[in-house]
């Protein structure tokens, strides 16, 4: 792949190289959010960890919904898509892939059941014309409705962290007076290329560092200009030695790459607008389920399985070739 202002050499692989550049720089962490710079890899090995994140890691969700009952007016099957899309806070870690032909034990399978119905009883607060209407305590069906069955040791194995919904308020169905919703629930491991329900992340993302390059000092009123064709706090405008004012860039990575500026004609030639081609930013936002930082060393870790793979295949297709 060719860059622009980059040489052979340049792009050539060099492991030493490689360690003496690559960093990883956490800018910001939340529980579910984390931002930070990977610098000096290249894009495809960013991007393998992005895809990772997405569609690799493994998580749990509801795979089987066993309906006793459902008078609600949501069908069966609305019902069970809308189950299994509802985030888990259980630690896939702990759990094994269930194959199509396994049996469920408490080693592949986490049970929930929900029993929810709406009661029937005159509203107090109603009077008149609507003394006919009926209140109910349960009329939303949410997430936090859903009771985990242990099974086997579980109550033992997970008793630090109980599997529940990431999210207690999530609506999952409304019933009107008399209906009732019964049904049991059983979760199992995958992973997002299978199905999204089982995708650890809401987003990951990453964009390279933006660079700009004032090739020319920009002055007095153009000064000011140049510093609103961007992002607040990307240009600042100072005082020169001459008592001039004058625009210095002071935080490119707050640029939005608008490129604004290139469509007044006072700066042609003064700017030159670039991104750092081996400096990412990443992002990742966690659904819950694991936290943002554990999520980005899970990805690591499946990128490396794939490696180890890759290089146990070659060696059985080269013999006994030592492969680096």
């Amino acid at each position: 792949m060719n860059f622009a202002g980059a040489d052979d050499a340049e792009l050539a692989w060099d492991f030493e190289r490689f360690k003496k550049n690559f960093k990883v720089v956490i800018s910001r962490l939340r529980k579910d959010a984390l931002e930070f710079d990977l610098i000096g890899i290249d894009a495809s090995i960013a991007n393998a960890f992005r895809r990772c994140l997405i569609s690799e890691v493994p998580t749990i969700a509801i795979e089987s919904v066993f309906v006793l009952t459902n008078t609600s007016i949501v069908h069966d099957e609305i019902l069970a898509q809308r189950l299994g899309l509802v985030p888990l806070k259980v630690d896939p870690r702990l759990f094994q892939f269930k194959a199509a032909d396994e049996e469920a034990t408490d080693l592949n399978t986490v049970v929930f059941k929900l029993n929810v119905k709406a009661p029937t009883r005159p509203a107090k607060s109603l009077k008149g014309d609507h003394a006919d209407v009926h209140a109910d305590e349960n009329m939303n069906v949410l997430s936090k409705h859903l009771v985990w069955e242990p099974q086997g040791d579980q109550d033992e194995r997970l008793a630090d962290a109980p599997p529940k919904p990431v999210h207690d308020d999530i609506v999952i169905a409304k019933l009107r007076p008399g209906q009732e919703i019964d049904i049991e629930v059983h979760c199992q491991k995958g992973i997002g290329k299978e199905h999204a329900k089982w995708s650890p992340v809401a987003t990951a993302s990453y964009r390279l560092l933006p660079e700009i390059q004032i090739l020319s000092p920009i002055t007095g009123n153009d000064a000011i200009k140049f510093q609103k064709c961007f992002t607040e706090g990307v240009v600042e405008v100072f005082t020169n030695s001459q008592g001039l004012k004058e625009a210095r860039v002071v935080n490119a990575r707050r640029d939005t790459v608008s490129r604004e500026v290139l469509r007044h004609k006072e700066f042609e030639g003064k700017v030159r607008l670039t991104r750092i081609r081996d400096h990412f930013i990443f992002n990742i936002e966690s659904v819950g389920i694991l936290p943002p930082h554990v999520l980005f060393g899970e990805a690591v870790q499946v990128l490396l399985n794939k490696v180890k793979r890759v290089k146990e295949s070659l060696t059985e297709l080269t013999g006994d070739m030592q492969l680096d």
